[in-house]
C-alpha cells in the first residue's frame, strides 16, 4: 500500500504529471476572472469565493480518466486486482494520491489566489477551510467515474458528464458556508460539516463502487 502510495505521487509529480497541469489549469481560471468583471472589487469578492471552488472542480478533474487507464494499458490494473490486498483499499489509496497532488495544492495556494479575487481574510479562511475538507470528495467521486470510463478510448468526456453533477452539492454548500462566514447572512458550521459529511461519504462508497466498475469492466 505504501509502494503504491508513493508510485502514484512520483508519476503525478514528474514532468508534465497532473499536478502541475492542475495549478497552472487553476491559476488561468483566477486570474481570468477579474479581466471578465473587470474592475468592481465588491463583485469581484461576492464570487471570488465561487471562482475558486469552480476552479478548483475543473482543475480536480484533469487527470482523472487516466487514474486507472495507464494501469491498465500497462497490466498493473490487473496485477492490483490479483493482489491479495482488497482492491477497494488499492483504490482509495490512488484516489488519496490524486487529492495529495491536485487538491492539497489547490487548496494551498488558494490563499494567494483568493487575495487576487479581492478576498477579505475571513473569507479565505473558510474558503480554505472548505477547500481542504470538500476536494477529497473531488478525487474519491472521480475514482468511480474513473473506473466506469477506464476502458473506453476517449473517456474523458464521460467522466466528467459523470463526476460534475455529483459534485455540484460539494460546491453549492462549501460556497455557502464562505459567504455565511464573511457576510453573516447564514451559518458557516452546518454548510461546513455537510461539506464534510459528503467527503467522508464518498471516501468509504468511492472506492467501494470504483472496484466494482473496475471488476465488471476486466470479466
Amino acid at each position: 500500500m505504501i509502494v503504491l502510495l508513493k508510485r502514484e505521487l512520483a508519476l503525478a509529480l514528474r514532468s508534465g504529471g497532473g499536478a502541475a497541469t492542475a495549478l497552472l489549469f487553476y491559476l488561468a481560471v483566477v486570474v481570468a476572472m477579474p479581466f471578465a468583471i473587470g474592475p468592481d472589487n465588491q463583485l469581484l469578492s461576492a464570487v471570488g469565493a465561487a471562482t475558486l471552488w469552480t476552479g478548483a472542480l475543473l482543475a480536480g478533474l484533469l487527470g482523472l480518466d487516466r487514474l486507472f487507464q495507464a494501469d491498465a494499458e500497462d497490466g498493473s490494473l490487473d496485477q492490483m486486482m490479483l493482489s491479495n490486498h482488497p482492491l477497494p483499499a488499492l483504490v482509495f489509496v490512488k484516489s488519496l494520491a490524486h487529492w495529495l497532488t491536485t487538491g492539497l495544492p489547490l487548496t494551498l495556494v488558494a490563499p494567494l489566489f483568493g487575495i487576487f479575487l479581492s478576498l477579505d481574510e475571513t473569507a479565505i479562511v473558510a474558503t480554505v477551510a472548505t477547500l481542504a475538507v470538500g476536494t477529497p470528495a473531488i478525487s474519491f467521486i472521480g475514482a468511480v467515474g474513473a473506473a466506469v470510463t477506464v476502458s473506453l478510448a476517449r473517456g474523458g468526456v464521460l467522466l466528467s458528464i459523470l463526476v460534475l453533477p455529483l459534485c455540484i452539492p460539494v460546491v453549492i454548500f462549501a460556497v455557502g458556508a464562505v459567504r455565511g462566514a464573511s457576510q453573516d447572512a447564514a451559518p458557516f458550521l452546518q454548510p461546513f460539516l455537510l461539506v464534510s459529511a459528503i467527503s467522508l461519504f464518498f471516501a468509504v462508497i468511492g472506492p467501494i463502487g470504483a472496484a466494482f466498475a473496475l471488476k465488471q469492466g476486466r470479466v
